[in-house]
């Protein structure tokens, strides 16, 4: 098996991750539904779900980290990384994708059928990149932002050592969107009572 990795950065009003997306290529050699499900499970990336391909249309997560294996055919996503790049996956590629990373599909064969699970079964929401809004964008940045490293990756049951290895938060410059996200969050919330501020949080 051999894993390659992509590092991103926040962009507009994309979020993306400190942790590199990453593509662990022929990791379930000959693919395969049940075999794909059964190595997430194992590893604890469950709330399986398979579907014959994926949105067409710009996305990311915010309240958990995903996986995606290719049982059958292949498939073309556009994510955004360093810009948008494109991504084939064939039968037996899993993708690691850290909460935050926006991708869609572009191009796939007539059957194609992907298989998704997220650590500890946690439940994902869809956030739409076209119809963000700013402060729909400050909220989910912000849970992004806290979300834990899982304790497998979903494919070879080791820690995943390649997000354990990034620099923190601060030290990797993120800090900067954390204190703008807390800044713009408090901007105009606050009122003057008997001459004493009062911020409403929120």
């Amino acid at each position: 098996m051999k894993t390659e990795a992509y590092t991103s950065r926040p962009e507009g009003r994309i979020a993306n991750s400190r942790f590199p997306l990453l593509v662990h290529r022929d990791a379930i050699p000959g693919g395969g539904v049940d075999a794909i499900k059964t190595r997430f499970r194992e590893n604890g990336w469950s709330n399986n779900w398979e579907f014959p391909g994926m949105f067409r249309y710009a996305h990311f997560h915010s309240t958990s980290h995903e996986c995606l294996g290719c049982p059958q055919g292949r498939i073309e996503l556009l994510l955004f990384l360093e810009g948008w790049t494109r991504v084939k996956l064939g039968v037996g590629d899993v993708i690691v994708m850290p909460a935050g990373v926006c991708h869609e599909i572009v191009d796939c064969s007539e059957d194609i059928l992907m298989v998704g699970g997220y650590p500890d079964g946690c439940d994902w929401d869809n956030i739409q990149v076209e119809i963000l809004t700013e402060e729909l964008f400050r909220q989910a940045a912000k849970r992004i932002m806290i979300l834990p490293i899982p304790p497998r990756d979903p494919v070879t049951v080791e820690a995943l050592q390649q997000w354990l290895d990034v620099p923190t938060s601060v030290d990797g410059g993120w800090n900067d969107l954390r204190d703008g996200l807390d800044a713009s969050t408090l901007e105009g919330r606050a009122s003057c009572v008997d001459g004493l501020f009062i911020l409403h949080c929120g």
